[in-house]
């Protein structure tokens, strides 16, 4: 059952988020508030080179202070669609043009209070083609047997949502190809 949004304030406004409070009517009647963060859409992207490994990307994450094993992923720029960002972001991450690029589904991150929703792809026929960003400088390349991603996310090697939605969703689209 929906909530009325009675009203809706702007709260904070950064290079990447912003953050609202909004007043709902909940089913019942009653009134509370909401907190939410506006982030844009993103993609997420499960490389796979010739040799049949997983390209991750090992990097700091600062909210958490800790250097995380994740899939690629990144945000889409006003007005580019989803696979123009996929080629860019691998571009940028991980130095290599996928040819072949196929949409395995999507997510939202954190819909409970974010309303971030990532389009999950899956890479591959991938050819170097760098591309420099000024935010990746940070980023190891961890090239992974396909035969082990499960073993890294039950240990919690990896422990990020996106990248455990993404390499289990490509496990089970694998069984079938």
């Amino acid at each position: 059952m929906a909530e009325k949004t009675l009203s809706s304030q702007l709260i904070y406004e950064g290079r990447t988020v912003k953050l609202r409070v909004d007043t709902v009517e909940m089913p019942g009647g009653r009134k509370t508030t909401r907190e939410i963060v506006e982030h844009g859409d993103c993609v997420a992207i499960v490389p796979i080179d010739a040799d049949g490994n997983v390209i991750l990307v090992s990097q700091f994450r600062k909210p958490v202070e800790k250097e995380l094993l994740e899939i690629p992923a990144g945000g889409i720029e006003p007005g580019e669609d989803p696979v123009t960002t996929v080629r860019r972001e691998l571009r940028e991450e991980i130095g290599y043009l996928p040819r072949k690029v196929d949409r395995l589904g999507g997510f939202y991150s954190t819909p409970g209070y974010c309303t971030e929703y990532l389009y999950l792809y899956l890479a591959t026929d991938l050819v170097p083609s760098p591309l420099q960003a000024e935010d990746t400088e940070n980023i190891r390349l961890v090239r992974m047997p396909v035969s082990q991603v499960l073993s890294l996310i039950t240990s919690g090697t990896i422990c990020d949502a996106k990248s455990i939605a993404g390499l289990l969703t490509f496990l089970e689209y694998d069984k079938g190809h």
